[in-house]
């Protein structure tokens, strides 16, 4: 599940948005691609946000040169968070908070290229994975869009938590021996921008150890517009290993490693297009975003299921494509004398 608090949009909505819910996205194809800048963008598929049950229409256009997938016409961000409601946030919180083992994973990672210096954790929530880093070898820095979550960020961590948008931290360049950014990127607006700072934050020698979800993931392919990991509206760019690559590479920064990883969701994503199936002969059913705990006998089914069916599928799923999660670690390169770094261009 991804990780962000729903206070990446904090304003209130404009009069039309309130009155709408949402934002209809009817954006032609032909756009040029807002990373690598390529014209000619195709429309990829259309979904709404299943995830709070709603049947707006939004669009997704696909880049044929870096394979960057984009949301067209997302909300502003000033009216972004009637897209982060309080369920959002209850599931994105409790998802980090009972995961223990995903942090000691992302912690065994990092410390393959690290083992000390400062760190910084773009996106922390209440600290989870910061707590997990802290020792005497790392002085732990964060950011953070929510002022109550950045509070439980310091209150659990120890470390120091800027509260805001990346793009308004004001670290010096070269702070940093390690930038990490778990399930974040895909909710930003300007990745391009974002990229750029991490390059410049980092020491020569850096890296950055980032995760977003794999649009090209077996999952994505079967399901469609019924993928879990779409997010729609709230994720707005959706990365393939290619794409990602592109990004960092056209920033400065070198991958050192980049792979999938298997992160299922399939009981979510097949629970969205069941509820398309019921809501076609007129039964509605309660979105995600607002179920109660499940009971007994239906947490004993769900069990059935993934040790019989669901195990099938995870055995086929390579057939159909890579893992559900991008993870991967860039290097900000050393300088060497008479060597060209890429800057960003504008």
């Amino acid at each position: 599940m991804p990780l962000m608090s729903k206070s990446a949009a904090l304003a209130q909505a404009s009069p039309r948005q309130a009155e709408q819910g949402v934002a209809i996205s009817e954006e032609p194809a032909g756009l040029s691609c807002p990373v690598c800048g390529r014209a000619g963008a195709e429309v990829w598929l259309r979904a709404p946000d299943r995830f709070h049950g709603r049947q707006e229409q939004y669009t997704l256009l696909r880049c044929a040169g870096c394979d960057l997938v984009w949301l067209t016409h997302p909300p502003q961000p000033q009216e972004m968070h009637l897209h982060y409601t309080d369920a959002y946030d209850r599931l994105i919180s409790s998802a980090g908070q009972n995961s223990p083992q995903r942090w000691r994973d992302r912690k065994a990672t990092l410390m393959e290229y690290k083992q000390s210096g400062a760190l910084l954790d773009l996106g922390c929530s209440s600290g989870a994975f910061l707590d997990s880093m802290r020792s005497p070898s790392w002085k732990l820095f964060g950011i953070e869009m929510s002022p109550e979550a950045a509070r439980s960020a310091r209150a659990n961590s120890g470390g120091e938590i800027f509260v805001g948008d990346v793009l308004d931290a004001p670290f010096p360049s070269e702070s940093f021996d390690a930038i990490t950014c778990f399930d974040v990127l895909e909710h930003l607006y300007k990745p391009r921008y974002v990229m750029r700072k991490v390059q410049d934050w980092l020491k020569p020698g850096g890296i950055f150890y980032v995760l977003v979800p794999n649009v090209d993931s077996a999952e994505a392919r079967v399901f469609g517009s019924y993928w879990h990991g779409l997010e729609i509206p709230r994720h707005l760019f959706h990365y393939t290993p290619g794409s990602l690559r592109f990004l960092a590479d056209s920033s400065g920064l070198k991958a050192v490693s980049l792979e999938t990883r298997r992160n299922p969701a399939v009981g979510t994503s097949l629970r969205y297009f069941c509820d398309d199936v019921f809501r076609t002969v007129g039964i509605h059913k309660t979105p995600v975003a607002y179920q109660g705990e499940a009971g007994l006998a239906w947490r004993a089914a769900r069990k059935l299921v993934r040790i019989s069916f669901l195990r099938l599928l995870f055995a086929m799923a390579p057939l159909a494509g890579g893992g559900e999660s991008i993870h991967a670690v860039f290097r900000k390169e050393k300088a060497v004398l008479g060597k060209h770094v890429p800057r960003f261009v504008e």
